[in-house]
């Protein structure tokens, strides 16, 4: 029996297609513990646009018994990536102790000419390929041992030089929330990804982890060229959980497009009641609410609730915080809806 596909309902925004990818993924020819083919039915069963497999080409403990390929998962995946619809990213990870830690670089042609033993040399081969490069994971313990992603000098030198142009956010289950101030500081796109190396449907299986991270790409059209230009624009975000990440330029056309608001349908001489939607699978929890409504909202995904509040908002918005929106290291946006009439949207 053929696996079902999953269909994501994450809204567009004016003047952009919204794709959803996972930029790192591992497959055998790495330390991956599945063969590329299964990335690409993955990628498809979970609703995604793009993929990136990345596998390493310094740590290769499978060698024994797989032969040294850089380029093989591309390969060998790149005809079902077409048949499945899904845009496949040409991508290799450069693993090195920190600093620089690892680093993705994503629209290569060849990552065999990446295995080079200086770091800032396989970096400039990408780079003459055009790659768009990412630090990965930067608060990985085994590497940062507080916990706490730093950018370190050779970070900064390359951020100097237009070398490292994304930051993961999210990696696999872990956040990292001074990646949001790092990003916005340096102009850098913010990812999010599941760096898979064993089956997807057994890493996020529980309620709580249901999907993967995905980062969400607004592309001016659905296409490889459309998406690398997106990302070196910086203009992502990321769906971890129940939580979207991204800057305000993102964030706020987002919620404005998947929640909507009705007029009042019943009023008294006191209140009125009016219908919340959302129309996306990112529910809104929204906080801090104004005096005479309700001081916070759930927006469930692809639902709605009702709402009564006085009725002096009839002709003013009422205040929110989407709590679960975060633009910042602990900022998240400030939204309003308009049940007298104009769409749900944030604070100007």
């Amino acid at each position: 029996m053929a696996a079902q596909r999953r269909v994501l309902r994450l809204p567009d925004i004016p003047g952009y297609t919204t794709l959803k990818g996972d930029f790192h993924t591992h497959t055998v020819f790495s330390d991956g513990n599945v063969w590329p083919t299964v990335r690409v039915q993955e990628a498809w069963r979970d609703g995604l646009d793009a993929l990136a497999i990345a596998d390493h080409v310094e740590y290769l403990p499978h060698k024994d018994f797989i032969p040294v390929n850089h380029n093989a998962a591309w390969e060998i995946c790149r005809t079902l990536a077409e048949e499945k619809n899904i845009i496949l990213v040409h991508g290799a990870e450069l693993n090195r102790d920190m600093p620089p830690g690892h680093l993705n670089a994503l629209f290569i042609q060849d990552a065999a000419a990446l295995a080079v033993p200086d770091i800032m040399d396989a970096i400039e081969a990408a780079v003459r390929q055009g790659a768009f490069i990412m630090y990965n994971h930067p608060g990985w313990e085994a590497q940062e041992r507080d916990g706490i992603p730093k950018l370190y000098p050779i970070h900064r030198d390359l951020i100097a030089k237009g070398r490292l142009h994304g930051i993961e956010y999210v990696n696999t289950y872990s956040r990292y929330p001074l990646v949001l101030d790092m990003c916005r500081d340096h102009r850098l796109a913010i990812m999010g990804d599941s760096d898979a190396h064993d089956v997807i449907s057994e890493i996020y299986k529980a309620s709580e982890n249901a999907h993967r991270p995905v980062t969400l790409v607004f592309a001016k059209e659905r296409s490889s060229a459309s998406i690398r230009e997106a990302m070196f624009a910086g203009r992502t975000a990321v769906w971890s959980g129940n939580e979207l990440a991204g800057f305000e330029n993102v964030a706020a056309p987002f919620f404005r497009a998947a929640v909507s608001v009705a007029k009042p349908h019943r009023a008294d001489d006191k209140s009125i009641w009016f219908e919340v939607g959302n129309a996306s699978d990112l529910p809104f929890f929204l906080t801090d609410g104004p005096a005479g409504a309700p001081s916070s909202l759930t927006i469930p995904a692809n639902g709605s609730v009702i709402v009564k509040a006085e009725r002096r908002y009839l002709t003013e918005p009422l205040a929110y915080t989407a709590k679960n929106v975060v633009i910042g290291n602990g900022k998240s946006l400030a939204v309003t809806l308009a049940p007298g009439g104009g769409p749900a949207g944030p604070i100007r």
